[in-house]
């Protein structure tokens, strides 16, 4: 193992498991954002086969983190996932049934 890698494992050790869980939740959160063309960057591009499979991802990891991760962090991460849900719905030609859209199956249905 390079000293590198030694030193990020140390580092990572470090980070309480709440904070690498609100933070890997906010990477999908985003990039399921810009997927879904809630980006500010006129040249972003839909991607709505893309934003399905990060939407889905984060709907798995609040669910399960809820219970974890604490009133405050829980409800800005689900206020977060039922936006891009929302985004997702809209920017579909043809949208899911409701409780068939993407994360649906751990959210429940999305109105």
């Amino acid at each position: 193992m390079s000293g590198t890698s030694s030193d990020e494992a140390r580092d990572i050790a470090e980070v309480p498991a709440v904070e690498v869980i609100n933070t890997v939740a906010v990477h999908l959160l985003s990039a399921a954002a810009v997927k879904c063309g809630l980006a500010d960057d006129p040249e972003s591009q839909l991607d709505l086969d893309e934003a399905r499979k990060l939407i889905n991802a984060l709907a798995g990891l609040v669910t399960a983190s809820a219970p974890e991760l604490g009133d405050h962090h829980a409800r800005a991460l689900r206020d977060g996932l039922r936006t891009v849900q929302l985004a997702f719905r809209e920017a579909s030609h043809f949208p899911d049934e409701p409780g068939k859209g993407p994360g649906e199956k751990w959210t429940g249905p999305v109105n």
